[in-house]
């Protein structure tokens, strides 16, 4: 267990004045790497940490999640007989720290297509375009992307020391304000062959690569909304037996309401785990959901995240006037709680996803 309570205690103390400042989550983020704690592990195990650690600072569990997401799909890969990603196992073993760089403004093909363009030039590929919400920004040594070829789509991992690269420094949002999740820049950054890490076709793939990307990202950034709500309603609890009322002069924890409002969002938050810890546990068991794999994913990330505002917003219901100030903690967590509308996928896509499951797609 790389998450000693003291360890959790110091990185919950930091999280509000990351969140004022709107500064990066640096000190967590060494405490973590000399922790062990951005190493290969099964997914499981991650998940369950993961959740813990965004009970205690969401930003700084989201940041590093997408660390994590990287590692997992080499270990997925792995674990499947494939072991030409071992080398990000490895660098991440001794150190390094992986960012994801994917997303980009107006693509909704997500992971299946790419406004970046990949150029083939001597001895690898040369990446053009931008990227946002790259987690982590101040502190990543390694990226994650991708950018389209003609029909195929290349995947690869650039390093800091690259040229071609820059950052925009333009993170100042609503919640999640630690993750420091900048506009990146490609002009022209060159990946060599060595870290190229999958050529696909443009469109869906059910390459075990994509596989593991989608699994990783869903399972790990749904812990983090899971830690939320876990904290969420421990402050609600908190509120209602420390506060009393002036008509009754018991404390609001004997109020039929405020009973009633805390037990459904303990409801909600219990049934979390079950689901959560069922699909990590799959993945690192290689249990085959085939096509249902993806309801079953996407239909856990949406789920979480409403189950996550939920239970904040009872919270805040619970805990009186005080909570609506913008340095406590339940306000905080609502806004942190807020960013998982933006993450894929979103609730339009993954009810598209799950009814093409059920039905089949639409008639065109």
């Amino acid at each position: 267990m790389t998450l000693d309570p003291e360890l959790l205690q110091r990185i919950r103390s930091r999280a509000a004045g990351y969140d004022a400042s709107n500064t990066f989550f640096a000190d967590d983020l060494e405490e973590l790497k000399t922790a062990g704690y951005l190493r290969s592990r099964p997914l499981l195990e991650t998940a369950r940490d993961q959740r813990l650690l965004a009970a205690h600072a969401p930003a700084t569990a989201l940041g590093i999640s997408m660390h994590l997401v990287v590692v997992g799909i080499a270990r997925v890969l792995r674990d499947r007989g494939d072991d030409s990603l071992q080398w990000i196992l490895d660098e991440a073993a001794a150190g390094e720290v992986f960012a994801f760089g994917n997303s980009e403004a107006g693509n909704d093909q997500v992971m299946f297509d790419s406004l970046t363009t990949a150029t083939r030039v001597d001895g690898g590929y040369a990446f053009t375009g931008t990227k946002i919400f790259t987690s982590m920004s101040p502190a990543w040594t390694r990226l994650s992307l991708f950018g389209r070829d003609g029909d195929t789509l290349v995947h690869g991992v650039l390093a800091r020391d690259s040229a071609g690269w820059s950052n925009l420094g333009d993170w100042d949002t609503l919640g999640m304000r630690a993750t420091q999740s900048y506009t990146t820049v490609l002009d022209g950054a060159v990946v060599p062959d060595a870290r190229i890490t999958r050529t696909l076709p443009v469109g869906p793939s059910a390459d075990p690569y994509i596989f593991g990307l989608f699994s990783n990202f869903l399972v790990l950034v749904s812990s983090v909304y899971a830690g939320i709500a876990d904290r969420a309603l421990e402050l609600g609890v908190a509120a209602a037996t420390s506060r009393q009322s002036l008509k009754t002069g018991q404390s609001y924890a004997q109020d039929p309401d405020i009973r009633f409002q805390l037990a459904d969002a303990a409801i909600i938050v219990d049934s979390l785990g079950p689901q959560l810890e069922r699909l990590a546990a799959d993945v690192d068991g290689l249990v085959d959901h085939g096509a249902d794999w993806f309801r079953y994913l996407t239909g856990l990330k949406t789920r979480v995240v409403d189950a996550s505002r939920s239970v904040v917003e009872t919270s805040l219901r619970v805990s009186g006037g005080r909570s609506f100030s913008a340095d406590s903690e339940i306000s905080r967590l609502y806004r942190d709680a807020l960013a998982g509308l933006f993450q894929p996928s979103d609730p339009e896509s993954a009810h598209a996803t799950i009814a093409n499951n059920l039905v089949g797609p639409l008639d065109l």
